[in-house]
């Protein structure tokens, strides 16, 4: 007896006819499992999701976001380097500034829809 028809034995559930096993081969992976949670780990924080929101409007400087959030240079640039990490975004380089912009057209639309879900009532 595998471990899904085990557990649904011990509990008595009332739906036990249902195909769990074909659903089971469908879901996600660990891996992938645990890579979504970093991502959503990453959105967790109010600064990141300034940062982000102010990325979604054009490429900007840490100078820039500094002056936009009101905070210091260093805290802003240890936040980018995280997100940057994250592959959620990236710097280009002009001289001795550096700018940051989304890194992919995913990042804005995860942005946009979780936040059109905030508002959706």
């Amino acid at each position: 007896m595998d471990k899904i028809a085990l557990i649904r034995s011990e509990e008595g559930c009332a739906h036990s006819d249902l195909p769990l096993q074909e659903v089971k081969k469908l879901m996600i992976t660990e891996d992938s499992a645990s890579r979504l949670a970093e991502l959503f780990k990453a959105l967790g924080d109010p600064t990141r999701i300034k940062l982000i929101g102010a990325l979604l409007h054009r490429e900007l400087c840490v100078h820039d976001l500094a002056a936009l959030l009101d905070m210091g240079q260093s805290a802003v640039s240890h936040q980018l380097r995280y997100l940057r990490n994250m592959r959620m975004v990236k710097r280009r380089k002009s001289g001795k500034t550096v700018f940051y912009s989304l890194d992919d057209s995913h990042i804005e639309q995860i942005f946009l829809q979780t936040l059109q879900h905030l508002e959706h009532s």
